[in-house]
């Protein structure tokens, strides 16, 4: 099954620069979202209207975490099509009346769903932006229940529209036969950084899909990773870069700009940053710092 492409030819894969110190195919790091208010100042110029385009001045690759609360409007994918250079890719998570609400059975109707979704994205897929779709199941969804969902799931998505999977339940850990039906469709299994799941480099399909939510409390992706932190990951995205074709690797710790501030420092970590790159990364960092301390003289 295949959706019917328009427009021009696939650009190709971004390639990072001479700067790329492993040369283990494609690299896209980026954030989970971008629209934040309280991104302006860290990262964003105060007043900033137009953030999706000068996201892309810095970053070729954004999740689209609001698909998982609601549809997006009609206009939406034409809008961000054109306000980001070529070679911009998106991700998106699918919306959670289909991986929560009707827990991905087909006999609800969600590849009408799913249709429906990709429907509205189709600006992005005429014009090669659209990269993995998410599939991120609820913490309740397990191997057991959930199994034969995820099979029926798989049978009907479009062969030519990238998706990975994020296990949220333990049960799903070191089944061969859920890693089989994966690969069997070239769905990659989610690679997570969070408190109660391990981080496994297991990989699926011909490209990895990383996700770092954080380590913090209420939520976890309040959190601001150290340096040490990003640095034990190097041999991790080496590892599933090494055994695949690109890797999308996006934080979701929003809070603070921190996402921003560790994206560039995977992004130097990794050697595929340039010298705005760093010039940028030292100035969100600085001005992070800079909140925190008020927060702190406040608290005093």
């Amino acid at each position: 099954m295949k959706l019917i492409r328009q427009g021009r030819a696939a650009l190709g894969p971004y390639q990072w620069g001479a700067s790329d110190t492993f040369g283990l195919g494609d690299v896209l790091l980026g954030t989970s979202g971008w629209s934040y208010k309280e991104w302006e100042g860290p990262f964003y110029p105060k007043g900033e209207k137009k953030k999706l385009t000068y996201y892309s001045k810095f970053f070729k690759t954004v999740e689209i975490d609001s698909t998982y609360y609601a549809y997006p409007n009609k206009g939406f994918a034409l809008g961000a099509t054109i306000n980001t250079p070529e070679g911009f890719v998106f991700s998106a998570k699918l919306p959670k009346l289909i991986t929560h609400d009707k827990a991905l059975d087909v006999d609800r109707g969600v590849k009408e769903d799913l249709f429906r979704f990709l429907h509205l994205l189709k600006p992005m897929i005429d014009d090669e932006k659209l990269g993995p779709l998410l599939i991120q199941l609820p913490p309740s969804f397990s191997y057991t229940e959930g199994f034969a969902k995820l099979e029926g799931f798989l049978g009907v998505i479009p062969s030519d529209v990238s998706f990975a999977v994020e296990f949220r339940n333990k049960s799903w850990l070191g089944k061969a036969r859920a890693t089989d039906l994966l690969t069997k469709h070239n769905v990659a299994i989610t690679v997570v950084d969070e408190p109660l799941l391990p981080a496994e480099t297991t990989t699926t399909a011909d490209f990895s899909f990383v996700r770092w939510h954080g380590h913090g409390t209420r939520p976890w992706y309040n959190y601001r990773y150290r340096q040490d932190e990003l640095e034990a990951w190097k041999d991790k995205v080496k590892a599933v870069a090494a055994k695949t074709k690109k890797v999308y690797g996006y934080f979701n710790n929003h809070f603070r700009g921190y996402a921003v501030e560790n994206t560039l420092q995977m992004m130097d970590i990794l050697g595929a940053s340039d010298a705005e790159h760093r010039k940028l990364l030292s100035q969100v960092s600085k001005r992070i710092e800079a909140g925190f301390n008020r927060e702190q003289s406040t608290l005093a």
